[in-house]
């Protein structure tokens, strides 16, 4: 049975399921998203998840037609649809058909749908003995000209450090900002532990602030972790005991190598295992 895809308040087969080509989200990267995570049958931080898309969307002036009630709403009866209990979920709100030229003013309505499927970001043994990354070229977009706050349909310099990443034979990249400074990686954010206290970029830094990066944040306090959201240099990656990276798709994924630079012992580190083991009790008790 072919997959359902909820648009613009109807469930359509995957190969039915279309935007037009006049869509100013395809035309010019104008639109939001969320990517969800679903674990056993609930929506991982729903409202969380849902709040960051109304808010990045009030952001860039596009009028969701829909309630964040609706919306959920919406995610759950395409999760029902597909009968699916462990899912990731694209949550999409374009700026709508127009024309061609660059005004959101000619866009009729905003178009919205949401995707459910299933994604490994990373194959299992990178969580079992760890990742090599690089530091990208690439810098982060600079903060006064798009806020790293909107999760935008726009995501060219992460794609264009992601191919750094690929030529470089690893599966991702470190980027800086306009300072020089530790930002996120082209997906996902980013976190190192040196000498028993975990420190990850601030939000000045321009990182995506990201969900899963608030959920580990908030564990690693629950665990009495000493947390610091500073500024991190390429030295302090060289440097670290024990680095990973966090996202949706992601999850907690440990880092051993950076710029072919071993991180600590070279292995996954207890600080990171405890962590790692943390969310995963978190999700499996919904």
């Amino acid at each position: 049975m072919s997959s359902l895809v909820w648009i613009d308040g109807k469930l359509l087969a995957k190969q039915d399921a279309k935007v037009s080509v006049y869509d100013h989200g395809l035309l010019y990267g104008d639109g939001v998203f969320e990517g969800i995570r679903q674990y056993h049958g609930k929506v991982f931080e729903k409202e969380a998840h849902l709040q960051r898309l109304v808010d990045s969307a009030r952001a860039i002036r596009l009028q969701i037609p829909y309630t964040i009630a609706q919306l959920g709403a919406a995610v759950e009866e395409t999760l029902a649809a597909n009968h699916m209990r462990d899912s990731y979920i694209r949550l999409v709100v374009t700026r709508g058909p127009g024309y061609l030229g660059i005004s959101p003013a000619n866009c009729t309505a905003p178009t919205v749908f949401i995707i459910t499927d299933t994604i490994q970001m990373y194959p299992q043994e990178m969580y079992e003995d760890g990742m090599a990354i690089i530091t990208a070229a690439t810098i982060r977009n600079h903060p006064n000209s798009l806020s790293p706050k909107i999760k935008s349909l726009n995501y060219l310099n992460n794609i264009l450090a992601k191919w750094e990443a690929i030529d470089a034979g690893v599966p991702e990249a470190v980027m800086l900002n306009h300072l020089g400074y530790v930002c996120e990686c082209t997906g996902d954010n980013i976190f190192i532990v040196k000498a028993g206290i975990l420190r990850t970029p601030a939000e000045e830094s321009g990182a995506l602030v990201g969900i899963t990066r608030q959920v580990v944040i908030n564990l690693a306090g629950t665990a009495g972790l000493a947390v610091q959201e500073t500024s991190l240099t390429r030295y302090d990656l060289y440097t670290a005991d024990e680095c990973f990276l966090t996202g949706t798709g992601a999850e907690v994924v440990p880092v051993t190598s950076i710029d072919k630079r071993t991180i600590g012992a070279g292995k996954v580190g207890p600080v990171t295992r405890q962590l790692m083991e943390a969310f995963h009790r978190k999700v499996r008790q919904g």
